[in-house]
């Protein structure tokens, strides 16, 4: 298997999208460091992986918006010697917010939670990692993000913000790391269905007295392909760019929405 002995740091690896992310690329022969708050959901997590490939789990706890969790997770993750291959990360998401001018406070709790710890935690995981491009060893970073990224939307004022500069921190990272064989691209995901946004779209069908499958429809009537991505969707192209697919690419931003970003 090209994947045994390669391993990966996910973060949020207990939410919707990172539990599907684990699983899929368990299945593909990865080891797996779990990184969250959550102890108890984190070892759930690790032993429904299955245990019959070829890969090993573990986990780290760690509260990205806590500058001491983080420091202590570079503690661990250097004394238990772990060579990353690859991180997968997903910077906490920020509440749906109009608020484009939040108190500076607001500002600095946004950032602390959804760029500062995160980053820092990227720092630590960078540093564990060990390519050689010379022997054809390269080591990937996914940052998975949302689409107003690349498109603002009026109920995401804070996260339009945030969400561009993971964008230009990607890039920066992609030429101060690529000649040392580290390749950093970004994830852009549009409307995913996991548990928790298919009981949003529920609950919003209910206080319009419609039908789960209308709402759904009125959603995504104005993206390409009428519909949601999945989380197994998602899995897919985040195993895809930690494999070979990359292996000429980084810096770059892929957007993964259904067509509904309607730009060049």
């Amino acid at each position: 298997m090209t994947n045994a002995g390669k391993t990966i740091l996910v973060t949020g690896a207990t939410g919707g999208i990172g539990k599907v992310v684990c699983q899929f690329l368990a299945d593909n022969d990865y080891s797996l460091i779990l990184a969250g708050r959550d102890v108890a959901k984190m070892e759930a997590a690790c032993a429904s992986l299955p245990s019959s490939n070829q890969g090993s789990f573990s986990f780290i706890q760690v509260d990205m918006s806590d500058e001491e969790s983080v420091k202590s997770f570079g503690v661990q993750l250097r004394e238990r010697n772990i060579a990353l291959d690859g991180v997968v990360l997903m910077p906490p998401q920020l509440a749906p917010t109009k608020d484009c001018l939040p108190a500076n406070d607001t500002w600095k709790q946004a950032f602390q939670t959804s760029f500062i710890g995160p980053l820092s935690l990227l720092k630590l995981a960078i540093e564990s990692m060990r390519p050689d491009p010379s022997r054809a060893k390269r080591s990937k970073v996914v940052i998975i993000s949302g689409v107003s990224s690349v498109q603002v939307l009026e109920h995401y004022a804070t996260s339009n913000v945030l969400r561009c500069a993971w964008l230009a921190e990607a890039k920066t990272l992609a030429f101060a790391l690529g000649e040392r064989g580290i390749h950093v691209n970004t994830l852009s995901l549009g409307g995913t269905l996991t548990d928790k946004y298919r009981s949003g779209i529920e609950k919003r069908a209910s206080d319009a007295g419609v039908t789960f499958e209308n709402r759904l429809a009125e959603e995504t009537s104005n993206v390409s392909l009428k519909k949601y991505g999945t989380p197994r969707e998602v899995a897919t192209v985040v195993e895809a760019l930690l494999g070979p697919m990359s292996d000429h690419m980084t810096g770059q931003n892929l957007v993964h929405d259904g067509g509904f970003t309607k730009s060049y």
